[in-house]
This record gives structure tokens, C-alpha cells and sequence, in this order.
């Protein structure tokens, strides 16, 4: 397994832990960060749409074992949500210091309409309350404020192995 793929692994583990222990204590507003479609953004920003569905998939499945919403609604959402980014970034001509919170984000906006949109259709109709339009507003003002730190983890992440092998090797 290269160490790129070691490194991806890393991050999502890392940023479960975080989500499921240290961030659901820093609720605002009943909201917390959505850390994995966050770094599945970031995925998509970095290395295109197909890597960051990818992220997203695996993170929102990983997260989904935590929730008590269908298995596989945040990993659809949010695998979406990153093949989207990846495809509008592929458009993109300029790049900003300030991308990272704007797509962390419009990320965290839309992930969260599409698990709530997803999780109607698939019959979770309390995912429909009107306290939830408050949540996702405050969540997706979360993400944009992690992101400055998501971002360079997840691009560390995903830099190209360097083409040495192990020590040892």
C-alpha cells in the first residue's frame, strides 16, 4: 500500500476521531463541523472529482457508523457533494488564499441539503424540521472556519508519493 493511500487512511480516522469525540462538546446552535465532507472538498480541490467522491464515499461511510440515519446517506451526500466540487474547480482559472473556507462552505451547505433532500426520500421525514435549516446555515459556517485547517492537512495528504521505496527496500 503506498503512502499516499497511508496518508488518505490518516486523515480519515483522524478526522472521525475528532468529529465524534472532541467536536460534538463544541456544539453552536445544536451544529457541529462535518470534518469528513470538509476534507473530501478539499480532496476534490486538490486532486480532482474522482478522488474526492472517493474521500467522500469512505469518510461518509465511516461517519454513518455513528449516526442513526440509513448506512450510506453521508457517504452518497457527500461523495456528491466532492465530485461536484471537483468538477466546478475544474473550471476554475484563478486560484485564491481565501478558496478554502469558501468551499469548505458552499461543501458544508450543500452536503447538508443533500442529506437532508436524501434522507426524506428514503423516509427520515424529521430530517425535514425547520430547526434543521438553522443547523445546516450554522454547520456549513463551521465547515468554512475548519477548512483553514482540514485543507493543508488532507493537501498533505494527497501529495504524489516521491517515488522512494521504503528503508529497507
Amino acid at each position: 500500500m503506498g503512502q499516499r493511500r497511508i496518508r488518505l487512511i490518516l486523515v480519515v480516522i483522524t478526522l472521525l476521531v475528532l468529529q465524534t469525540t472532541v467536536f460534538t462538546h463544541l456544539r453552536v446552535f445544536d451544529a457541529v463541523p462535518d470534518l469528513l465532507l470538509v476534507a473530501a472538498v478539499a480532496m476534490a480541490y486538490e486532486s480532482g472529482p474522482l478522488s474526492g467522491a472517493l474521500l467522500g464515499f469512505a469518510g461518509g461511510l465511516s461517519i454513518d457508523l455513528f449516526l442513526t440515519t440509513p448506512l450510506g446517506l453521508s457517504a452518497l451526500a457527500y461523495a456528491l457533494t466532492a465530485y461536484g466540487v471537483g468538477v466546478f474547480h475544474g473550471g476554475m482559472i484563478r486560484e485564491s488564499r481565501t478558496i478554502a473556507p469558501v468551499l469548505g462552505g458552499v461543501g458544508g451547505i450543500v452536503g447538508s441539503i443533500l442529506f437532508v433532500l436524501i434522507g426524506g426520500i428514503a423516509g427520515r421525514g424529521e430530517l425535514f424540521a425547520l430547526h434543521n435549516i438553522q443547523v445546516i446555515v450554522v454547520a456549513a459556517v463551521y465547515d468554512a472556519v475548519v477548512a483553514y485547517a482540514v485543507f493543508p492537512f488532507v493537501r498533505w495528504a494527497a501529495r504524489a508519493d516521491m517515488g522512494r521505496p521504503w528503508p529497507g527496500r
